[in-house]
């Protein structure tokens, strides 16, 4: 069982992905932005973050920087709908584990962070 963090803003997405993870066994605790994720990381530890892309307050790129900055070893896989942003997650290749593109299915959520979680183990940063 891993403890995974969700940073989504968009509260279908948010519990859709919370529950498909929680259903595969993961303890998962959610943020509504980058700002609570932060809050978050700092009282709690985790083996996965998974936050969107766009988000209020604090981006998922800006949240991605921060966390590789400050908790180095915690993978981090990004969601977005945006094939802009997108392209600004690949120029990031080198700090985040993956790039996951909306809409996708409970299959390719839980199959995609059980990947990043076992790449992490050999070095996605």
């Amino acid at each position: 069982m891993a403890r995974i963090l969700v940073a989504e803003d968009d509260r279908a997405v948010q519990s859709f992905v919370a529950r498909a993870l929680t259903h595969k066994g993961h303890k998962v605790t959610t943020a509504d932005d980058g700002v609570q994720a932060l809050e978050r990381l700092g009282s709690d530890s985790f083996d996965l973050l998974i936050t969107d892309i766009v988000m209020p307050e604090l981006d998922g790129i800006a949240l991605a920087l921060k966390v590789t900055k400050d908790y180095p070893e915690l993978p981090i896989l990004l969601m977005t709908g945006y094939s802009a942003e997108r392209q600004r997650a690949h120029n990031l290749d080198e700090l985040i584990c993956r790039v996951i593109t909306k809409p996708f299915t409970l299959k390719q959520i839980c199959a995609t962070a059980d990947e990043v979680m076992a790449d992490s183990k050999v070095a996605c940063h």
